[in-house]
């Protein structure tokens, strides 16, 4: 039986990443209390502002200057998956869209052959914290995708899938699943250009909570797929090949103690690879534990990336160059560098076409 850790390694920022993925980002600020232009009510002396990455107190400005976040930036190439656990976003870009959302939500958007957006942090609770958590993900569009149309859909908390698991002992494991089927769990379906769209590709985004001393079976994909679960919350984990016990479903964990093969315990803050086309047994330590998956079958293209173009060939990073001088990729239509929605508004997404989403209507 071959080893079920292919690869180990420690938790940087950003994460590393394996093709279809080209960058993965764990965002955890504890920010302050807000102000009435929805920054930080706290003095902003000492921080590079712009630039601010220290995590000064516990949180960062990013290249905010008023309001935490990530003023206009252009992409082409690739997707960002952004899923936030926990916080508000508020999304402008240069199609005319806009969007709050935060707490489970998460947006899928295709760059394709060129957008410019703000994601600003909104710190929307004036009398107590604004704890923001999210992942963002950058997945990469193979050749035929990366001059496709643009183009973002909103995950909401209320559609997102999460499938709860009881071990043999009444341990809980509960998994979210962004992408990816689990099971005959199936989420929202991504953009059409996505690779994530495309059933071969095996692609998965979960996260999953443990209780301490749960166990559970991550069932095996396909040879071929890249596997990475990253360990970024909790004690200890235990990893080894889950014995056949019949047809393996998610979350059968009813043999003893011997029901893995080849075990090997992992420290919080690692990343490891997994091999795909076996049964994982996880089995949590003595705390609560948090992990996401990503999963998918490698694109297999050549990679060239520079700054926030990521494309095949160095002539079309300089074409996209090029064309983002001379277009700014539909110019940038909302006053101010740092735009965020008022105070007032909730959760919503208003498409280029003019149509909006607001997840806590019927």
């Amino acid at each position: 039986m071959d080893a079920l850790i292919l690869n180990e390694f420690p938790l940087g920022f950003p994460w590393k990443t394996l093709d279809p993925f080209l960058f993965c980002v764990h965002h955890d600020d504890r920010y302050p209390a807000g102000n009435e232009a929805l920054g930080p009510n706290a003095s902003l002396v000492g921080r590079d502002l712009g630039n601010d990455f220290a995590g000064l107190d516990g949180w960062r400005m990013y290249h905010g200057e008023t309001v935490p976040g990530f003023p206009p930036h252009p992409h082409r190439g690739f997707e960002t998956v952004t899923v936030v656990r926990k916080g508000f976003i508020d999304h402008s870009d240069s199609l005319g869209a806009t969007a709050r959302f935060g707490a489970g939500d998460t947006q899928w958007l295709t760059a394709g052959k060129g957008i410019q957006h703000s994601e600003m942090f909104p710190l929307l609770n004036p009398d107590a914290g604004n704890p923001m958590e999210l992942f963002q993900i950058w997945l990469n569009l193979p050749a035929r995708g990366k001059m496709s149309e643009p183009y973002f859909t909103m995950f909401w908390e209320k559609d997102t899938p999460r499938r709860d698991f009881t071990d043999d002992q009444g341990r809980h494991t509960q998994v979210t699943v962004v992408a990816g089927r689990l099971g005959e769990t199936n989420p929202p379906p991504p953009p059409p250009d996505s690779w994530a769209s495309q059933p071969a590709s095996h692609l998965a985004i979960w996260t999953l909570r443990m209780e301490a001393g749960a166990r559970w079976i991550l069932p095996k994909s396909e040879t071929g797929v890249n596997r990475v679960l990253y360990f970024f919350q909790g004690e200890s984990l235990q990893l080894g090949v889950a014995q056949p016990l019949g047809a393996a479903q998610p979350g059968v964990t009813d043999a003893g103690p011997g029901a893995a093969m080849g075990e090997s315990r992992i420290k919080p803050g690692r990343g490891v690879q997994l091999r795909p086309d076996s049964d994982a047994l996880l089995v949590n330590g003595g705390a609560a534990a948090e992990l996401l998956l990503l999963q998918g079958r490698p694109i297999g293209e050549p990679v060239v990336q520079y700054g926030p173009f990521v494309m095949n060939t160095r002539d079309e990073i300089e074409q996209a160059y090029a064309d983002y001088q001379r277009t700014r990729f539909g110019g940038w239509p909302w006053p101010g560098q740092e735009p965020v929605h008022p105070k007032s508004e909730g959760r919503f997404a208003k498409y280029p076409d003019g149509r909006v989403e607001r997840p806590n209507q019927a």
